[in-house]
């Protein structure tokens, strides 16, 4: 699931094999820029931006993508074969000399001018992974309304950026509160603590392969994924719910006992109901 540790590591991969070559080849398959030919453009460089990539074209072009649920952009030299899914789902193709940058299943992709960017990406909050990363401004956003729901709020890019719905599970349960806690209710001294936690989450991921937060080999999540399983710290079987971020319903997972609080009730619409699993 993409979110800004994902985004940030596919960012390195394009800017490592893109950035600096001329391009040899460019097809973005969409309507709006069927026509756009880049060919003959250098690439300058690839940034992440919480959860969108933007690649800086020579000529004063950006290339925005964002991944949501599914997209992914593979990187490939001329000798291997694109291994992302069926052609039908490539939307974009950036080939140089040596590498290939395939966009499989973006489901944005906009070609911008650079001094434009602010239009794809001037809405969203502080950068958890960035160098305009501000702890004192994102806290502030989280809280600045007050009656939301705590996971909502960290959901909400505007607040700050990179955090997605694993990652909201996973720092609920660390701050020991629950995803339905409204944010003005979070005690002061977990507050506190959210900013800071939140960025080491994400940056002690961005250079991994499989996403952790436990420090346990085996058992990476303390609760994502992990619905009627034993909590790995009470033992007490994690719940699953939906829950909405302003857009969708959420699958948001939490322990009843280690994250005391307002929560959906075990019959409610939003409980999911799934088979439980015996295996830690």
């Amino acid at each position: 699931m993409p979110e800004g540790d994902t985004v940030w590591q596919a960012a390195r991969r394009l800017h490592g094999a893109l950035a600096g070559k001329t391009l040899t080849r460019s097809d973005l398959r969409v309507p709006k820029h069927a026509t756009a030919d880049l060919t003959g453009r250098t690439v300058l460089d690839v940034t992440a931006r919480g959860k969108h990539l933007l690649t800086r074209i020579e000529g004063g072009l950006t290339l925005h993508s964002h991944l949501r649920m599914d997209g992914s952009w593979r990187v490939y030299t001329n000798d291997q074969r694109w291994t992302g899914g069926p052609g039908h789902q490539i939307r974009a193709i950036l080939g140089t000399e040596d590498r290939t940058a395939v966009g499989y299943r973006l489901p944005v992709l906009e070609l911008l001018r650079t001094a434009d960017e602010a239009r794809a990406v001037g809405h969203l909050g502080p950068d958890l992974l960035g160098p305009d990363w501000d702890p004192e401004r994102a806290l502030a956003n989280v809280l600045a309304d007050p009656d939301r729901p705590l996971g909502e709020a960290l959901l909400d890019q505007r607040n700050l950026a990179g955090i997605g719905n694993v990652y909201k599970c996973e720092l609920c349960f660390l701050l020991g509160v629950s995803p339905w806690l409204p944010a003005g209710a979070l005690p002061a001294d977990r507050a506190a603590k959210l900013p800071a936690l939140a960025k080491r989450l994400l940056e002690v991921n961005r250079d991994r392969l499989v996403r952790a937060t436990t420090g346990r080999r085996g058992q990476d999540l303390f609760v994502y994924g992990r619905a009627h399983r034993p909590c790995l710290r009470c033992g007490t079987p994690v719940r699953l719910a939906d829950q909405g971020d302003g857009s969708r319903e959420r699958p948001t997972y939490w322990c009843p006992a280690c994250q005391p609080g307002p929560a959906p009730a075990s019959g409610s619409p939003a409980a999911r109901r799934i088979r439980p699993r015996t295996s830690n």
